[in-house]
């Protein structure tokens, strides 16, 4: 439902592996208890009664999303059907444990009263954070300016601040788990999530599942490129030539807010970034062979399209049928993916996990 919203019962039997009586009878539990809701009846052109449309119940439940990132933070209340309700980001001096504990309490009391959330609806707090992953629960190892919330269990340190359940994710693969539910992933299952913010991540989904790899650590997309061979396209570089082409701003988020395609350092950057880029989709393709690859994080759509139009993958091209080659896309979500991919890490430890780490 969650994927497919606005349904009628006969078209969630087909996309389920369940029978139409066992469907009948799951939708009738869950609208008793108030986690779906029915809509109008529509006709559907056989005999008998017209179908009832079911869809999910938004105020059935809520959750918090978080992004730490180098510069600022940002929260999102999402409801039960996936909808972003508001997004807030707090752009602070230092990235400090303290600083953002504040921030964090501050911004979801007010939230909860502006929405009029009572907090025992909200199933829990999703964390999106830049670094890869040590192999515990939530323990990242994190770029330089999120120093303090290095080598440290988050879960537990916020968990006890906002006084809720919490887990955490990388950045990319938190936002690939959006995309996946959400996103582009109501119509590809199997796709590469590049999330280009002051670094380059991402997140691999096979068969709409998340794969994390042995250590957490699958997705880690820049990786593939040299640093000293390659300029990888990342925004910390952008921001550089930015502010050395004479264009004054203060930070990554700063640049965002102002950001103009047509500053002369946004071509010399795509010139910089585009074989390192082509490199890493060509990979993509050649190893996994998905059906298409996401570009998204904080990159602005408009620098997105830019370096979609310059983009090559490497292929012999052999006869008159070469091989399929994965479509190149840019994320559906607005506003910031860290955020919103966080979320849904509530939603899909209680309702796609069949672990029992919950």
């Amino acid at each position: 439902m969650l994927r497919n919203p606005r349904r009628t019962l006969a078209e969630i039997t087909k996309l389920s592996s369940f029978s139409q009586q066992s469907v009948s009878r799951l939708a009738k539990g869950l609208i008793d208890r108030g986690v779906l809701v029915t809509e109008e009846k529509v006709a559907t052109g056989k005999r008998g009664q017209p179908s009832i449309i079911v869809k999910l119940a938004p105020d059935y439940a809520y959750t918090i999303g978080i992004s730490l990132m180098t510069d600022c933070v940002t929260v999102a209340l999402m409801d039960f059907s996936g909808n972003i309700l508001e997004q807030r980001q707090h752009i602070l001096p230092a990235m400090t444990r303290r600083a953002v504990k504040a921030q964090l309490h501050e911004t979801c009391d007010d939230l909860f009263a502006i929405h009029a959330i009572d907090q025992k609806n909200i199933l829990g707090v999703g964390v999106a954070i830049s670094g890869y992953s040590l192999g515990g629960r939530s323990r990242y190892n994190t770029p330089p300016n999120l120093d303090e919330w290095a080598l440290i269990d988050i879960d537990e340190i916020l968990a006890e601040e906002l006084d809720l359940p919490v887990w955490v994710e990388n950045d990319g693969n938190a936002a690939a788990l959006g995309e996946s539910l959400i996103g582009v992933g109501r119509n590809y299952t199997n796709f590469v999530y590049l999330f280009i913010a002051a670094g380059i991540g991402g997140g691999v989904v096979i068969n709409g599942e998340m794969m994390r790899g042995c250590n957490g650590n699958a997705g880690e997309i820049g990786l593939i490129v040299p640093s000293d061979k390659y300029h990888r396209p990342m925004l910390d570089l952008l921001f550089d030539m930015v502010q050395k082409s004479g264009i004054e701003v203060s930070s990554i988020t700063d640049m965002l807010e102002k950001f103009d395609v047509d500053w002369p350092a946004v071509n010399e950057w795509i010139e910089k970034t585009e074989p390192a880029l082509s490199l890493v989709v060509s990979a993509i393709a050649a190893i996994l062979d998905t059906e298409a690859i996401v570009l998204g994080g904080r990159i602005p759509k408009p620098l997105a399209r830019n370096i979609i139009s310059h983009l090559e993958i490497y292929d012999d091209g052999r006869r008159a049928e070469p091989r399929a080659l994965p479509r190149i896309l840019i994320s559906d979500f607005t506003g910031d993916s860290g955020a919103a991919g966080a979320a849904m890490l509530p939603f899909h430890k209680y309702f796609f996990n069949n672990n029992d780490d919950i």
